[in-house]
């Protein structure tokens, strides 16, 4: 595995942070160069600084803390994978990235000193025109306050169907379904989305998930997915959903 790291690079990685947000959108693979340069060589024993908060081989994914936010993290994955539009996470045995970002939410937790409901949790993805890396990469942070509210007041009339919100989120109209898998043992958010993508003749990389964690109304855990895609003015980036400031770490939000 080359070891050459670039001054270019260098500037772009700070010790333990995601580049600059301008260096990020002139180098789109910013994100692959510090995950394949610094991050997997490092947890394989090489002389280079672990920019990473966790490396899993075995997973064949990172950890990133991301210079946006009060506590964002990025999950990375060591293989090159461009980004939701990649056909190879729709194979059988793909890794399930969701399940391994979900994991990882501790980090958000130790940044924030104080660990949030699970209804105030969540991990995005952005489409191929969202998104400004060409490295898959789910965004883990906490919810945007009013859609939390919104998603609580919602939650009850959300199924395990795909169905408009009927309200706009963002000024968007994203679809939600419930998932009934507490950890994502058996369920890949990808492979829920891809055919009700194709129903609608969209591609996978016109799509954009964000997944929150949610608590049905007899106490069971599961999850809300919820999708929107590109149309004309909109990029389609659930990213604009979550919060990187994190105020719902700092005040509760009141519940229905």
């Amino acid at each position: 595995m080359p070891m050459k790291i670039t001054k270019k690079l260098r500037r772009l990685a700070a010790p333990g942070l995601l580049c600059l947000p301008l260096a990020c959108a002139a180098n789109p693979n910013a994100l692959w160069e510090i995950v394949h340069d610094y991050c997997e060589p490092a947890a394989e024993g090489a002389q280079v600084r672990q920019k990473c908060a966790d490396v899993n081989l075995a997973g064949g994914y990172a950890v990133l803390k991301d210079i946006v936010g009060a506590a964002q993290y990025l999950l990375i994955p060591t293989a090159r994978v461009s980004g939701i539009e990649s056909p190879e996470l729709l194979e059988p045995h793909a890794p399930n990235y969701f399940r391994d970002a979900w994991n990882a939410r501790g980090y958000v937790f130790r940044a924030l000193r104080r660990t949030l409901p699970r209804d105030e949790i969540s991990l995005a993805i952005n489409s191929a025109s969202g998104r400004t890396q060409n490295q898959l990469h789910i965004h883990i942070d906490c919810l945007a306050s009013d859609v939390a509210q919104t998603l609580r007041e919602l939650g009850p009339g959300i199924g395990t169907a795909w169905k408009p919100l009927p309200v706009r989120l963002r000024g968007h109209v994203y679809s939600a379904m419930r998932i009934d898998d507490a950890d994502l043992a058996h369920t890949d958010p990808f492979k829920l989305v891809a055919p009700y993508a194709a129903s609608r003749g969209q591609t996978m990389g016109e799509q954009t998930l964000l997944l929150v964690g949610a608590v049905r109304g007899d106490g069971v855990h599961a999850f809300f997915l919820l999708n929107d895609h590109v149309q004309p003015g909109n990029w389609a980036s659930s990213e604009e959903l979550q919060d990187h400031t994190c105020s719902l770490a700092n005040r509760s939000i009141e519940k229905p």
